[in-house]
């Protein structure tokens, strides 16, 4: 991305981000509340115009090629926006179509990401029962449905229990093994120094420090990531 600007009512949420992200990592966004984490990968999904600048994803442009866009990325949003009325089998199902899945195929894959996140015995209770973890990981597994190369992930662990963090973890660690690109947003220090190989720091839209974990490290005496984070955000908020 180059550039990458949004804006609403003339207020830059995005201002002027540009990264380049290589591929087969785990890289981290990171920023309070508000710092415009979501907002970028909203675009990047394609899901929100930018106001200006150029953001490719797998090589394709966000604006020119969005469709092949969609086709290269899974997404994990903030919000799961599953369908409470429909079992996880159901859901796969609808979601592996919209990706042009169909047949025996599409259902390996449904029975191979239901036994990895542990729903299988659980495929065909309605998504309305499931708890907060359990609708986490269904929803990663439906981001993972078509196998894509990029997977960008939004707070995948916010508010979750110690088991359900836990295999959210351990699968971005082992995806990023197999030469998938991810891209996760937190505001949890300790999660991007064990999942993430590069770190950028935003605040209020732009972008505060980029590295390695360890450069970024290097900056504290204390050689602590969430110390930098703590530092760059006091300093830009005035206090």
């Amino acid at each position: 991305m180059t550039g990458l600007t949004k804006s609403f009512n003339d207020k830059p949420v995005v201002d002027g981000v540009s990264l380049d992200i290589p591929g087969g990592v785990v890289y981290g966004l990171l920023g309070p509340n508000g710092a415009g984490k979501t907002t970028i990968v909203r675009m990047l999904s394609t899901l929100l115009k930018p106001t200006s600048g150029t953001a490719r994803v797998n090589g394709f442009d966000v604006m020119s090629d969005p469709i092949k866009v969609r086709k290269s990325i899974g997404v994990l949003p903030e919000d799961t926006g599953l369908y409470d009325r429909l079992t996880a089998t159901e859901t796969l199902e609808f979601y592996g179509g919209v990706q042009g899945l169909s047949g025996d195929f599409l259902q390996e894959r449904i029975e191979g990401l239901l036994k990895m996140f542990e729903l299988f015995d659980r495929r065909h209770d309605r998504v309305g029962k499931y708890s907060r973890g359990m609708r986490q990981k269904l929803a990663l597994a439906r981001a993972l449905i078509h196998d894509p190369p990029v997977l960008l992930l939004d707070e995948p662990t916010l508010g979750l229990d110690v088991m359900s963090t836990r295999a959210i973890r351990d699968y971005v660690k082992n995806v990023a093994k197999e030469g998938k690109t991810v891209l996760l947003t937190s505001n949890n220090m300790y999660e991007a120094q064990l999942l993430c190989s590069s770190v950028t720091i935003l605040n209020k839209g732009a972008i505060r420090a980029s590295g390695t974990v360890e450069e970024l490290e290097a900056m504290s005496k204390a050689k602590g990531l969430e110390e930098v984070f703590v530092n760059l955000v006091r300093s830009e908020s005035g206090a």
